[in-house]
C-alpha cells in the first residue's frame, strides 16, 4: 500500500483592475526581466507562492491572465507607509512577454512624476 503524495496547493486567484495610467506606473515592476506587478493585498503570502492574476489595464477591455510567482512581500505596517501586498513575477512565456510590452507601451506616454511607486 502506497501513501498518497502531497499535492501542490492550487494558486490563489486575484482580479486586479488598474484603471489609471498613474496607478499602473505605481504598480509595474520594470526591474524584473520578465516584468511584474505589485498587488495590494492583506492576505499572507510567502516568496515563491503561485498566484493566478486576471489583470485589466487602463483603456483596455481585455483581461490578461498571468500565472505568476510571489517575488517579494510588503508586510502590513511596512516602513515608509508602503502599501501591504506582494510583487508578482511574470513567467517566462510569450504571453507574458507580450503583456510586458503592452504595459511598457501604455507607460511610454506617461510623464513620470516624482511620486513614489509601490515597487523597487
Amino acid at each position: 500500500m502506497s501513501t498518497p503524495s502531497a499535492s501542490t496547493p492550487r494558486p490563489s486567484v486575484i482580479q486586479l483592475s488598474i484603471e489609471e495610467i498613474s496607478a499602473l506606473h505605481a504598480a509595474y515592476i520594470p526591474s524584473f526581466t520578465e516584468g511584474g506587478i505589485f498587488i495590494p493585498t492583506s492576505r499572507d503570502y510567502a516568496l515563491g507562492d503561485n498566484i493566478y492574476v486576471l489583470l485589466s489595464l487602463p483603456q483596455d477591455p481585455q483581461r490578461y491572465p498571468v500565472a505568476g510567482k510571489v517575488a517579494w512581500v510588503t508586510p502590513g505596517k511596512a516602513a515608509g507607509r508602503r502599501t501591504q501586498g506582494v510583487g508578482i513575477l511574470f513567467p517566462k512565456d510569450p504571453k507574458s512577454l507580450a503583456l510586458k510590452a503592452k504595459i511598457e507601451e501604455i507607460l511610454s506616454s506617461y510623464v513620470a512624476s516624482d511620486n513614489p511607486t509601490q515597487t523597487l
